[in-house]
């Protein structure tokens, strides 16, 4: 499949579909892994190629305030635009086409009726590696299942372009975004990128009024210092709003990471001073089931939403979303 927006640069291919712009010989990819240059065509190697194909709960995602309870089918391919030291997806991001043995070809039409032929599913996400990579095929397929009535979610790490985003603004319903840090320092090291085009991209969906969830994942030593994570709380509160739902991550070790996982303590103190300037804060990754993982209404402080695990009781929202107890609007559903 011919890759959408590149540009001829002499005798080599100069991509514009992430910030990385990264200009490419003949017979060679960007850092994503999948996106070649043959000839002076670009070509997206991994369009209707997946990795993983399952039926998950959408708080999996992870969304929260998003038709809580619902299942939702989720994919993925191989490849990223980023090339994070921490991965927790590696085996699948951190590789290419011609690496990975076991992906299964899958035509828009065959994602689609897997789509509509799963039982009590809200829709399709697009998951598990960077969508953005295989944005020709997550755009196909989200027209069509749109077309259908069923909604589209994308899981990113929100390194895109603007271009490309507006692209996908009208046929996605709902983003979750990580947020990997709040300096640009972590993200030259430790995955090969940048912050500024991250928050750009939080922005533009704000802009659009879009339904976006932000993660974060809290890494020891790196990305978890009171003062960085404080200014990251407070740029989201004064550019995104005091209900910006951010969900907390604990870090396991993983990839080229040796660092022993994220603490209890330092998860508890995140959440702490997430939790005083923020409307929605949840820890993930954990097992304490008693702090982070439920839902209040914003406005009277009722639990409208228990969680234990993947199972949900959500007998305090209405079927408009509202809370029962005074009516403020907690999910988008």
């Amino acid at each position: 499949m011919e890759a959408s927006f590149y540009r001829i640069e002499n005798d080599k291919v100069r991509c514009n579909l992430c910030p990385q712009h990264c200009l490419i010989g003949n017979g060679k990819y960007g850092i994503c892994r999948v996106r070649r240059n043959i000839g002076g065509t670009f070509f997206a190697e991994n369009y209707g190629k997946l990795s993983a194909i399952h039926l998950d709960p959408i708080e999996k995602k992870p969304l929260y305030h998003f038709y809580p309870g619902s299942q939702i089918l989720s994919i993925g391919s191989v490849g990223c635009n980023m090339h994070c030291s921490f991965c927790q997806n590696c085996d699948i991001s951190q590789t290419g086409v011609d690496e990975f043995d076991s992906l299964k070809d899958y035509t828009v039409n065959e994602l689609v009726n897997k789509v509509s032929s799963a039982k009590n599913n809200l829709g399709i996400a697009f998951t598990y590696n960077e969508p953005t990579v295989f944005f020709e095929y997550m755009l196909d397929v989200a027209k069509e299942t749109h077309a259908l009535g069923y909604k589209n979610v994308m899981v990113s790490n929100g390194y895109i372009s603007e271009e490309p985003l507006q692209n996908l603004l009208p046929h996605i319903d709902a983003y979750n975004i990580d947020l990997k840090a709040f300096t640009d320092d972590f993200y030259r090291k430790q995955t090969h990128s940048h912050l500024e085009p991250v928050k750009q991209t939080l922005l533009s969906l704000q802009k659009a009024n879009k339904h976006f969830e932000v993660t974060n994942l809290i890494i020891p030593e790196l990305n978890d210092s009171e003062d960085e994570f404080s200014m990251m709380i407070d740029w989201i509160v004064d550019e995104l709003g005091s209900q910006t739902i951010l969900h907390l991550s604990r870090y396991f070790p993983m990839y080229q990471m040796t660092t022993p996982a994220t603490s209890d303590d330092v998860l508890s103190r995140c959440f702490d001073i997430a939790n005083a300037k923020l409307d929605y804060v949840y820890l993930g990754n954990v097992d304490n089931q008693s702090n982070g993982h439920h839902t209040e209404c914003s406005n009277c402080h009722y639990q409208v939403i228990k969680r234990v695990g993947y199972h949900i009781n959500a007998s305090g929202i209405s079927k408009s979303g509202q809370c029962i107890k005074c009516g403020n609007v907690v999910v988008n559903c």
